[in-house]
């Protein structure tokens, strides 16, 4: 063999990077007869199939010899103590014995030399192939989806394979990883291992991934905190398989890994241990060396690690059980009937299980779960539906409003055509949603579809579920979602609020095409539509109900009748005491033809900063177009006489009843009670014929009076609306389209943290009447930018929070299967029906179950902290976000004072005070008015607070996904730590735990077909310490 002597010993001078071992070895040759010269101790390295000898031991020795390893085989001694191999040549060359210095090293010089030929290389490439494909058939298995199709499971049901017995709620499985002597495949080498968990279904051929544990440094003998858990709707059974591979990655950023060995067992097998525990063999890819043994522990949340009591006092033992039963009857014991309620609103659950140390050298176990919201496609679906109505109830009535003059009725004509326009758009894009199947969240990719524009960006529910064993079980709930923003209407002349503000601006202006009503009075006007068609359809129910009673003459039937038409009525009439409609009836009155008003009235009204879009409500029936005077002077009196009638009328029926009852002995109304308007100056005719006849004529009269009020009222509120629409024609209704698509995706996640609040709050007595007594904090925290397109999307989602202001709840039992909660009202005024199933519905309070309505109090407070905040700190503007927070920082304290007021201080969670609150509030000030950079503490104590005072958590980011996963794994870790004692030492390797394996990737897996988070390094040298995702999870992604 030919070969230059210079380059092989410039090749054995090489740094020690470039071989694949090296180290001390005793050396000698053995001849024939078998004896051996002494062994000497020499330096010595290995580089591919070449075996350098140096002179000595000395690590800088030059070479003395080098050995092809090929055609030769190595013996190693079985003997434990025994610490060397022999190196066979089937050339019949003498053997060479080599003796390490313990036997460790020998075994992994053992494994080096026989790898170094070329038949040991081509069995490894080929191990490698064989793994190439394994991985792609998983990865294309998990892109697909987590697990099997419904209708895989129902096929593997019925061919009656053991069902693994567990509640309903509760996952399928759930254990723990841990692996012992590791056999590493170079002695200096210091593992950097994970397992990859396999899930190999009976009755089939195929495997999936499901998923992985966490990478654990620097030791043979890794304990994993990332366990492993399967949702109740996974289709796993006692005769599943799993497949357990172990991998060493060399480098984390590029996943460059190695095997190292895999194990196998039934679900079976682990399940019916007798100590919950399987300790397995881990096996070469060939299935004969063993690299070391791996133990599975079967978890059970609720129960120590070792399924008994921890080794305390008897006083703690009783308390931990205890604990465990007051969360088991809060979850199991009723998780039959709670249980529709979470599948109509969550769907495709995603589990991680963990274990962590506390700082008492306990174990506490994390489970962590994100599902996804039905209610991401039917609150949008049920608000464009009301939106429909809405608007062609408006454009009836603008129809309606009777003849004008020929500027005003152009006007009419133009708005009604653009209305029709933007009518068909919503009918359109409710069509659309109407076709969507599948997926039940709108990824970060889709946030720019126009057809999806209604619908919220990647809503999920993120829940945290921590058994500790000395204290109590707790659950912990974030809504993420993407921020409420009109992302197909783009940002380029800013968000809502910079909108708004321009748009009422420009009206002002305009007042020579039109009349100008401010947004106070332009609301007003829908309030009171509102009114009108909620009130008229009351009164006349009550009406019927009177003279039904009257008919059967039935005295306590017709005295309640008439005391719910009485009040009802009362409400009606001081309904319409307002200025606005004697205003604008004397407007509408100068806008029909031949009006010969020598002093036309420009109604002129102060304008305030928060407007409405064009609304009304329910159609009614034929309006008597010639109530109000065309060609004679205006009366301002006579809308006096019109309302006022309504009450006479009432007086008259009121003073009938009572005669009536007294007529018969029976005890009349007004000697139980007033009740009522002013009394009337009408006098009551003689009583003949039976009661009946005697109301009849007199509830003809209320209703002829009460039609002429709404015929009145509708046109002259309809022509308010007018104005609005034609001051500034297209803008106002792009301004409408806009608040109503940033108000639908704020909405959907508003009702989903509502019923997932109430879900698991319902035996929370503190909490439920704080809940009809106060009403409930909604925090969200916003992780936007004040730069570039994000200060858009920040205004749009400042109006979106602020607008939740006007929703209100209320808590009906449901009389079907329909759970899904159901949306009445108009723009400006929303009333969320939730409904319960029976036996929930049935530990509500007596005032919730009357229906009584509940408010919400939704804050917003936003911190950027990415490269873009960074720019806007030193070059922009950050007054954005410092008035949005000081705004929401006032509402804050409003809600704090509210409930210190009213509810008694033992309602407040058992470890805290007012003046724990307090001290937070003082110092979330505090933070707020410090100029500081990235102040990330205001979202900490926002949070603190907002879960103090039993409050819905929510956080934003543009996409939800990102920025949101570094928030929410460290908010979750946090809690852990100050919450339930995670050892200090431990903060850091959970924080990368859930952000390396956790739910968060999963997320990022969902939105962009990648696990990486869309960062990247320079980014990062921009963020806040704590919001940093470990090496290797992060480059470059679409987001």
């Amino acid at each position: 063999m030919r070969y230059n002597a210079k380059e092989l010993a410039s090749l054995a001078r090489r740094p020690s990077s470039c071989f694949d071992k090296e180290g001390n070895l005793k050396i000698c040759r053995v001849f024939g007869d078998g004896k051996l010269i002494e062994p000497k101790e020499r330096w010595c390295r290995l580089k591919g199939n070449l075996f350098f000898l140096m002179k000595n031991k000395a690590k800088n020795s030059e070479a003395s010899e080098v050995i092809i390893l090929e055609r030769c085989c190595i013996v190693q001694f079985k003997n434990k103590a025994d610490v060397s191999i022999v190196l066979k040549f089937q050339s019949g060359e003498p053997d060479i014995y080599l003796e390490a210095a313990s036997r460790v090293d020998c075994e992994s010089w053992a494994v080096a030399l026989g790898e170094a030929n070329s038949e040991g290389l081509r069995n490894k490439i080929q191990q490698l192939q064989s793994l190439i494909m394994e991985i792609k058939e998983e990865t294309t298995a998990d892109e697909e989806q987590q697990f099997l199709p419904l209708v895989q499971a129902d096929s593997l049901a019925e061919s009656k394979l053991t069902s693994l017995k567990r509640t309903a709620s509760e996952p399928k499985l759930e254990f723990c990883l841990a692996c012992k002597d590791l056999v590493a495949p170079t002695r200096d080498r210091k593992l950097n291992t994970f397992v990859q968990i396999t899930v190999v279904h009976p009755g089939e051929q195929t495997s999936a991934r499901y998923s992985n544990t966490e990478i654990v440094e620097g030791t043979r003998d890794p304990l994993f905190l990332t366990g492993v858990t399967f949702p109740p709707d996974y289709p796993i059974y006692e005769e599943s398989k799993i497949k357990l591979t172990v991998y060493d990655v060399k480098d984390k950023s590029h996943d460059t890994r190695s095997f190292l060995g895999y194990a196998t067992f039934k679900v079976g097998e682990l399940v019916k241990s007798k100590e919950q525990q399987l300790t397995l063999s881990l096996r070469s890819s060939d299935g004969g060396k063993t690299v070391g043994t791996l133990d599975v522990s079967l978890v059970k949340m609720g129960e120590t690690e070792d399924g008994e009591s921890d080794h305390s006092t008897a006083d703690v033992q009783g308390q931990k059980c205890a604990l465990a039963y007051e969360y088991t009857s809060r979850e199991n014991s009723s998780s039959k009937d709670n249980l529709p309620l979470l599948n109509a609103v969550l769907k495709n659950p995603i589990c991680k299980l963990y274990r962590f140390p506390s700082s008492d050298n306990k174990w506490m176990c994390v489970r962590e779960q994100m599902s996804e919201s039905t209610l991401s496609f039917h609150i949008p679906k049920e608000l464009i539906n009301l939106h429909i109505k809405e608007d062609m109830r408006r454009n009836q009535e603008l129809k309606e409003l009777g003849e004008l003059s020929p500027h005003w009725d152009n006007m009419r004509k133009s708005v009604i055509a653009h209305c029709d326009q933007m009518l068909t758009l919503y009918q359109d894009m409710l069509a659309e949603l109407g076709k969507h199947t599948g997926s039940s969240f709108k990824s970060s990719c889709s946030k720019g579809e126009k057809t999806l524009e209604f619908v919220p960006v990647n809503l999920h529910l993120q829940r945290m579920y921590v058994h500790s064993p000395r204290l109590k079980d707790v659950l912990y709930d974030v809504i993420t979602v993407g921020a409420p923003a009109a992302h197909f209407q783009g940002f380029k002349n800013g968000g809502l609020q910079r909108l708004l503000n321009k748009f009422e601006s420009e009206r002002r202006n305009t007042g020579y095409q039109c009349i100008y009503y401010s947004p106070e009075n332009t609301a007003k006007a829908k309030e009171v539509l509102s009114n009108i068609n909620h009130l008229q359809p009351l009164i006349s129910s009550h009406t019927d109900l009177l003279l039904n009673s009257a008919r059967q003459h039935l005295p306590d039937s017709l005295k309640n009748s008439l005391k719910m038409l009485s009040e009802t009525t009362e409400l009606f009439v001081h309904a319409f005491k307002d200025q606005l409609i004697r205003s604008a009836l004397l407007a509408l009155y100068t806008a029909r033809p031949g009006c010969v008003l020598k002093k036309p009235t420009v109604p002129r009204i102060s304008v305030d900063d928060n407007d409405d879009q064009p609304k009304q409500e329910r159609p009614h029936e034929i309006q008597r177009q010639d109530s109000i005077p065309h060609h004679s002077e205006y009366d301002e009196e006579e809308w006096d006489r019109v309302w006022t009638n309504v009450g006479k009328s009432l007086n008259c029926i009121i003073a009938m009843v009572d005669r009536l009852l007294e007529k018969d002995n029976i005890p009349s109304i007004t000697k139980e009670e007033e009740s009522g308007p002013a009394p009337a100056e009408h006098v009551t005719p003689p009583i003949s014929g039976d009661w009946y006849e005697q109301l009849y004529p007199l509830t003809v009269t209320l209703k002829d009076c009460i039609g002429e009020v709404v015929t009145r009222a509708r046109q002259s509120m309809s022509f308010v609306l007018l104005q609005e629409l034609a001051c500034s024609l297209p803008q106002c209704l792009m301004l409408t389209l806009r608040r109503d698509i940033v108000f639908s995706q704020a909405l959907a996640g508003l009702v989903c943290g509502f019923i997932i609040k109430i879900h698991s709050s319902l035996r929370d007595q503190g909490f439920l009447q704080q809940l009809h007594t106060v009403g409930l904090i909604v925090q969200y925290e916003g992780l936007l930018s004040t730069y570039s397109e994000e200060i858009g999307m920040l205004e749009d989602m400042a109006v979106g929070i602020s607008d939740l202001q006007k929703v209100i709840f209320k808590i009906t039992e449901a009389k079907s299967d329909d759970l899904l909660p159901v949306i009445t009202g108009r723009r400006g005024h929303y009333v969320i029906e939730i409904r319960l199933p029976g036996k929930m519905f049935e530990l509500l309070p007596q005032e919730i179950k009357e229906g009584k309505l509940l408010h919400v109090y939704p804050v917003l407070f936003n911190v950027g902290i990415n490269e873009q905040q960074t720019l806007a700190e030193r070059f922009g503007d950050t007054s954005l976000q410092e008035s949005i927070n000081q705004e929401n920082l006032e509402l804050l304290k409003e809600y704090y004072n509210l409930f210190t007021e009213k509810m008694p201080p033992d309602c407040l969670p058992h470890f805290q005070d007012q003046n724990d609150l307090k001290g937070l509030l003082e110092n979330l000030h505090q933070n707020i008015q410090t100029k500081k950079r990235k102040n990330v503490e205001i979202m900490w104590l926002a949070a603190m607070i907002c879960r103090k005072l039993n409050g819905i958590r929510f956080t934003c980011c543009k996409s939800a996904k990102d920025r949101t996963s570094m928030s929410v794994t460290l908010e979750q870790c946090s809690i852990l730590r100050d919450g339930h004692h995670l050892h200090k030492d431990f903060f850091i390797r959970a924080l990368d735990c859930m952000r390396r394996e956790g739910c968060r990737i999963e997320n990022v897996l969902k939105n962009v077909k990648c696990r990486k988070y869309a960062f990247n390094m320079i980014q990062l040298m921009a963020f806040p310490k704590y919001y940093r995702p470990p090496e290797g999870t992060y480059g470059k992604a679409d987001t």
